[in-house]
């Protein structure tokens, strides 16, 4: 056990940063480096809280990229699922993170260049299917206009779980939790070259074992088997 300033389990949770950390976690919030004093106490009271929270069927997890999050080992506090789109988002996004000018820019990305990025990575009609499924025909006509509101719901949903933060209309600022979207090729020497190939490829996941993207189960284009209107 790593020292720590509290002496007991009951002294951690007493502590004023407590109820802001435990709510952000539970509603699947990642707690970087970037969010100050929160993190600092999650560093300092984590051997009280990992047994603390083992209890409700979850794991905090510690990466060494700087964030917490919990991990859900069994379905007391439920599942927090991405959908296919917010995970390609997600995973585009660590990409540009990889990226060793994102140090040169201090971590801000362009909402322009995110959206370049999606485009050569997959192409326009792929990237329009797998942001908005259940749309089965490919209409140039509303294209551009459906990728930009399905990026612009991804990001809000991103920001949310402490991924991202939303700068303003134009920029964003990628943070050290999206690494777990690298998770699939931690290991790699090339982690940026096998990521891109993972997106190119269609395969998404955040990495976990024990997550699977809500998605799973639709065809190769992203369609799934409910019928819809026929001028969609």
């Amino acid at each position: 056990m790593t020292i720590s300033s509290f002496q007991t389990l009951e002294a951690a949770i007493s502590d004023e940063h407590f109820p802001e950390v435990d709510l952000a976690l539970r509603r699947g919030r990642h707690i970087g480096r970037d969010d100050g004093a929160v993190y600092d106490y999650l560093v300092d009271v984590l051997d009280y809280l990992e047994p603390f929270y083992r209890r409700f069927g979850c794991e905090l997890v510690q990466r060494a990229d700087g964030y917490f999050y919990l991990l859900p080992s069994g379905d007391r506090l439920g599942r927090r699922q991405l959908t296919a789109g917010e995970m390609l988002v997600g995973q585009t996004l660590a990409l540009m993170y990889l990226d060793p000018a994102n140090l040169q820019h201090g971590g801000m990305v362009e909402r322009e260049t995110l959206l370049q990025r999606l485009s050569g990575l997959l192409g326009t009609e792929t990237l329009v299917r797998t942001l908005n499924p259940r749309r089965r025909k490919f209409d140039e006509r509303i294209a551009a206009e459906t990728v930009r509101t399905k990026v612009a719901e991804a990001l809000r949903r991103l920001t949310d779980l402490g991924f991202i933060d939303l700068i303003d209309d134009a920029m964003l600022r990628l943070r050290p939790a999206l690494m777990r979207f690298a998770e699939p090729v931690r290991d790699l020497s090339d982690r940026q070259t096998a990521l891109e190939r993972l997106v190119q490829s269609g395969e998404i996941s955040l990495g976990d074992a024990n997550e699977q993207d809500e998605n799973e189960g639709r065809d190769a284009d992203g369609a799934e088997d409910d019928e819809e209107e026929a001028d969609e």
